[in-house]
């Protein structure tokens, strides 16, 4: 095969074989390849979905939103094998086989099909020991004075500053940082640990407002929303496996709080 492609497809050792990327890739392919042919059987045999579906879920989203009924969609279609991955960098749906990627923020151009899903509610917040340590801010103009803590986008290795809406226009401010951070989990720690102030989906830190581990700040400066996306490959007969969990995802954050 190797030399019918003229590419390499392993790497050979005397220890290990294993794919090249490009053996990888073709790889993918091949299985994207069958499980259409399987698909298109069952389509004429009227079974229900089946196979493995993989998904993207960017940072906290899949525990928020797709865990909580997702054994409901698993007894709904139990021969569906659902693979989640749980990443925050770009991927390329078509060449690593992933059926859908659930997203937030502003999304690049691509060919893929978007489904909007909501607009999540975000909120300022800090630690109690933070604004005994430092003051609690009455307005933005306060947060030359403050911290913050820095979340790192991974595309672009920028710092996202804060923004709140002060007379209807968005505006922005970027504190000195404590420390920065590229996951959303490691953001929340490091506010809760008192490192600075920080802008959070209220479904991530719901909890740890009620309980008093985190408190809401600037709460009369609402922070804009940042919008949730459903993105899938363009294809003319869209897989069953992917067509029921774009509509059961598509319900379950339609039903959901704070979006």
């Amino acid at each position: 095969m190797e030399v019918r492609l003229g590419v390499q497809l392993f790497h050979r050792t005397t220890r290990v074989v294993r794919p090249t990327l490009d053996g990888h890739a073709h790889y993918v392919r091949c299985l994207s390849i069958l499980q259409e042919i399987e698909d298109a059987e069952g389509d004429l045999a009227g079974t229900e979905p089946k196979g493995e579906l993989r998904i993207e879920v960017q940072g906290t989203l899949v525990r928020a939103f797709i865990l909580p009924g997702l054994d409901n969609f698993m007894a709904k279609y139990p021969g569906i094998d659902l693979s989640i991955s749980e990443r925050d960098r770009w991927v390329d749906l078509v060449e690593e086989g992933v059926g859908c990627a659930i997203r937030w923020g502003e999304l690049p151009d691509s060919d893929l099909i978007v489904r909007p899903l909501g607009q999540a509610e975000r909120c300022t917040s800090a630690s109690p020991g933070y604004l005994q340590a430092h003051g609690i801010p009455s307005e933005p103009g306060d947060l030359d004075a403050h911290r913050m803590v820095g979340l790192r986008s991974m595309t672009s290795g920028t710092i996202r500053p804060l923004h709140f809406t002060v007379d209807g226009q968005i505006e922005s401010a970027t504190p000195p940082t404590s420390v920065c951070v590229t996951g959303p989990e490691s953001y929340r720690a490091a506010t809760l640990r008192g490192l600075g102030l920080a802008q959070m989906p209220l479904f991530h830190v719901e909890e740890d407002l009620r309980a008093g581990r985190l408190v809401s700040v600037l709460p009369e400066f609402e922070v804009p929303r940042v919008p949730l996306s459903l993105l899938y490959p363009r294809s003319r007969h869209l897989s069953p496996r992917v067509r029921v969990f774009v509509d059961w995802t598509v319900a379950a954050f339609r039903d959901a709080e704070h979006v």
